[in-house]
């Protein structure tokens, strides 16, 4: 199981960059929200999703997460230059916690779902969960709280994309 920070300290491309992050309590979100901005990369990244290229880390992008303290999942809002959102990232998650240089952090379970702006939903790295299970690396409960936990988001958060939209944006608010 990967450790992932929410400074995004393992993305070697991201050459220079502004990070903040805050705690929140709200009545619609309560956790870690944070928001890196790209000032320099070394390379734009772009990825493909069914033959359509989406470009997701260049100079002037941000990155927009959200921790919640109760949930077993990270959501990255991945924001242009004009700040419309490109796709979202959500990281199903075993745990969280605060590092020494104190930056949330979250242990990744390999199952990620990733959201279209027009509401498509993509399950990604299905085949990496069932092999740390296989192999030992979580446990049968840390694989049913992942495959749970996507299912969970998919018939609730992410059912109604207009709503989960104004959702994030209202989140944004929080911390710009």
């Amino acid at each position: 199981m990967k450790r992932k920070s929410l400074s995004y300290q393992s993305w070697k491309v991201i050459t220079r960059k502004n990070h903040r992050f805050q705690k929140i309590q709200r009545q619609e979100f309560s956790g870690y929200v944070s928001m890196i901005e790209m000032l320099e990369v070394s390379s734009p990244q772009v990825w493909d999703f069914r033959g359509e290229k989406i470009t997701v880390c260049r100079a002037g992008y941000r990155w927009f997460s959200l921790l919640p303290s109760e949930g077993s999942y990270c959501i990255t809002a991945m924001l242009d230059e004009n700040g419309r959102i490109v796709l979202w990232y959500i990281d199903m998650i075993a745990s969280q916690g605060i590092d020494e240089e104190g930056v949330p952090y979250f242990d990744d379970l390999y199952l990620d779902l990733i959201v279209r702006p027009n509401g498509e939903v993509i399950e990604d790295d299905r085949d990496e969960l069932e092999e740390a299970f296989k192999q030992g690396d979580i446990t049968r409960q840390q694989f049913e709280l992942a495959s749970r936990t996507g299912r969970a988001l998919r018939e609730g958060l992410l059912s109604d994309i207009d709503a989960f939209q104004r959702f994030t944006y209202q989140c944004l608010s929080y911390i710009t």
